[in-house]
């Protein structure tokens, strides 16, 4: 299974959210389990949550994702830098054929998007 984070998880997470908390768990624990945290995702998750981002880069079931110059260029063409790290990172890739799911605590964010979602609202 293979998760990426939007900002709104990640600054769930920081805040105790049950569901999050299970995911970041699981993916520690589970060795078919994949968590992401985009980096751009996870700047606006620390600026809504400050110490977010140092808290989620310690956890060893997450893996941050780096800005290349792909995702620099899907990036250009979204209004936030968040949403569209976020939706670049779950595309398929050859690791992941069938791409990511995107966990999130606001799922009418990505309704018209090309990605399934995973909502973390409790």
């Amino acid at each position: 299974m293979h998760i990426v984070l939007d900002d709104t998880a990640m600054a769930a997470a920081g805040q105790g959210n049950i569901l999050a908390s299970r995911l970041i768990h699981r993916a520690h624990v589970e060795s078919d389990w994949f968590l992401y945290a985009p980096v751009c995702a996870l700047v606006e998750a620390d600026r809504a949550w400050p110490a977010t981002a140092e808290h989620l880069a310690s956890l060893p079931g997450i893996t941050d994702l780096d800005l290349d110059l792909a995702s620099a260029l899907a990036l250009a063409r979204q209004e936030t830098w968040a949403a569209a790290h976020s939706q670049y990172a779950a595309q398929p890739t050859p690791d992941r054929p069938d791409g990511a799911v995107v966990a999130t605590t606001a799922p009418h964010r990505w309704a018209g998007e090309p990605v399934r979602v995973l909502d973390l609202t409790p």
